[in-house]
């Protein structure tokens, strides 16, 4: 088995022949959770509280997140949007620009509650600590609710070598 050390990208296993840094393998998962529920009105994103951060061990792998959690809506055809942001809320929206990962609305007036899951594919190109966070915003007229009644979210982020 050959490796190659670079000053950059640290040691690299060519052809995938070590197991452990071959393409589609899972070189590390982390797992964060949160309980306290968080509302908002505001138009613009705020954190729901759950984030997680992942140090990747090459600048080439991807990072695969998954969100778990329990949202609400208040009494509103307006509804509200939650995404993943790479950073803070003021960072990358890995979400659809606007409209995050869809409007969560009824459509018809009343409250909605709901597990809401979302599943991403992100591209740091970085072996610094990288911090996701889950975020949301309400549309005129509506409330946002994450952890609703105290649910636990969950954030998974698994480094995947590329």
């Amino acid at each position: 088995m050959s490796i190659v050390l670079d000053g950059s990208n640290g040691v690299t296993f060519p052809n995938g022949s070590n197991p452990q840094a071959a393409p589609s393998k899972v070189l590390q998962v982390i797992n964060a959770t949160y309980s306290t529920q968080t509302s908002t009105v505001s138009a613009s994103y705020v954190t729901t509280g759950l984030t997680a951060t992942i140090t990747p061990l090459f600048s080439t792998s991807k990072i695969l997140i998954f969100v778990q959690d329990a949202v609400q809506n208040s009494s509103s055809t307006n509804g509200c949007i939650f995404t993943v942001f790479r950073g803070t809320t003021s960072g990358t929206d890995l979400g659809t620009s606007g409209q995050g990962f869809g409007n969560y609305s009824t459509g018809s007036g009343g409250a909605l509650y709901s597990i809401y899951n979302i599943s991403i594919i992100d591209s740091p190109a970085t072996t610094s600590a990288t911090t996701y966070t889950f975020a949301m915003l309400a549309r005129v007229g509506t409330s946002a609710v994450a952890q609703s009644g105290g649910a636990i979210s969950n954030m998974i982020l698994m480094e995947i070598a590329a």
